[in-house]
């Protein structure tokens, strides 16, 4: 990360969306909370303080390689605007709003204060939080590319997801224009912060789908403990550190010259693999304990691999039954390869027949879905002894572009801006 300099609060009369009238009632996408108590410059992110600000600015979003927060609000959008300038500005308007946040900065010119006969520029229902490590990261879906006269820019490697054996994906969570990732150890943080950025962009944008997470399911901070997902297990456990510079080099940051000449614009960047599984809680927890042991490879306990008898142990894959998830997931079993997770747990109440709607929101970055995700989940989706008890319900996939680098940058600049 790159040593930022403090922003000013913008007029509110110069950020477009910011205190219009058809504001008050009918943008507000979602309930939330503005972490208002001022901070000074970015600060390096410290997983151990979770009131903490992560630096904004860098060479890579935020978000990314970050130590993996607790709390998830995940927004995609679709775009309603034909107006590139008007379009450019938004993402402009955002990056400032988002800095501001991130920094545990109010919107504009706050929640109270203003003219009173104007909505005020920030919701303030949660005045005084704390930063709680919140970071933005925004995503280009394929369609995306169909407007503003872009198809020329779209990556080679965002690739349309193929339909894999299982899938029963809900068209109401699936795709999107644009994603933005909200991740905080508060969970107002991380809603309000998505709250506020679908009223910047009301009239451009609007809310497709939206998940919230809970409960992180996997780490990339060093030997740390790996969360346990809503089955009881710990899964993931040689997840990519976000200190693992060569593996993040590798597997994760978009380097010169990938994916031909469209895609000169994402170096820095990382293409992100949305996925809504729902898993059948019920089923699972009338599963022995052998089996359920023996469709992971790993004892329940300790999250140990067969026949270890540590977490972080290396797996001896012959050991475990042939359609063991360890077994089929791991990078020796893929030619090597290997995905950075994010996952989060959520449960959105019930089905309609008593049965929970539970499960994980997976989210992966890697340097190319058609070296990653897409070949590793064709193996998983063919023999998985899991997919008994889950099942993929909602997709999506986008180009996350590289980091604002200063004060002077914004989201979506080497995209837009021909001299980049």
């Amino acid at each position: 990360m790159t040593e930022t300099q403090g922003s000013a609060a913008p007029s509110r009369r110069s950020l477009i969306g910011w205190g219009g009238a058809g504001l008050a009632l009918g943008a507000a996408a979602a309930g939330g909370a503005v972490a208002a108590a001022k901070a000074g410059n970015d600060v390096e992110p410290t997983a151990a303080e979770a009131g903490a600000a992560v630096a904004f600015h860098g060479a890579n979003q935020a978000g990314i390689a970050t130590p993996v927060q607790d709390r998830l609000h995940f927004a995609t959008f679709d775009v309603k605007t034909e107006d590139r300038a008007e379009f450019v500005q938004m993402l402009k308007d955002w990056t400032a709003a988002a800095h501001r946040m991130t920094a545990g900065e109010a919107v504009g010119e706050g929640a109270y204060g203003g003219l009173a006969e104007a909505p005020p520029d920030d919701t303030g229902e949660a005045l005084g939080l704390k930063p709680s490590r919140l970071t933005l990261t925004i995503g280009f879906g394929p369609s995306f590319f169909e407007k503003f006269g872009l198809s020329g820019k779209r990556p080679e490697a965002l690739v349309d997801l193929p339909r894999f054996p299982g899938d029963n994906l809900d068209r109401t969570r699936t795709g999107g224009d644009l994603c933005i990732q909200a991740c905080a150890d508060d969970p107002q943080v991380a809603v309000h912060a998505i709250r506020n950025l679908a009223r910047i962009g009301f009239g451009k944008v609007a809310i497709r789908w939206s998940q919230l997470g809970f409960g992180k399911t996997s780490s990339t901070t060093p030997d740390a403990q790996t969360p346990r997902n809503l089955m009881g297990f710990k899964d993931g456990t040689r997840n990519i550190a976000g200190t693992e510079t060569d593996r993040l080099k590798k597997f994760v940051w978009v380097g010169d010259g990938d994916g031909g000449k469209n895609s000169a614009w994402m170096t820095g960047g990382s293409y992100l693999v949305a996925r809504r599984i729902r898993m059948h809680i019920e089923t699972w927890d009338r599963t022995s304990l052998q089996e359920q042991e023996d469709i992971f490879g790993r004892d329940k306990g300790e999250g140990a691999p067969v026949g270890k008898a540590k977490e972080h142990d290396k797996p001896f894959l012959k050991a475990m039954k042939p359609d063991a998830h360890v077994r089929l997931a791991h990078p020796d079993s893929n030619d090597g390869i290997t995905i950075l997770r994010r996952g989060y747990s959520f449960t959105d109440g019930t089905d309609g027949m008593g049965r929970l709607e539970a499960g994980l929101f997976f989210l992966a970055y890697q340097r190319d879905v058609r070296k990653g995700f897409i070949p590793l989940q064709r193996r998983l989706s063919a023999t998985d002894a899991l997919n008994e008890y889950i099942q993929h319900v909602g997709s999506a996939v986008f180009a996350v572009p590289p980091g604002v680098r200063d004060k002077d940058d914004w989201w979506g600049r080497t995209l837009f801006s021909e001299e980049a």
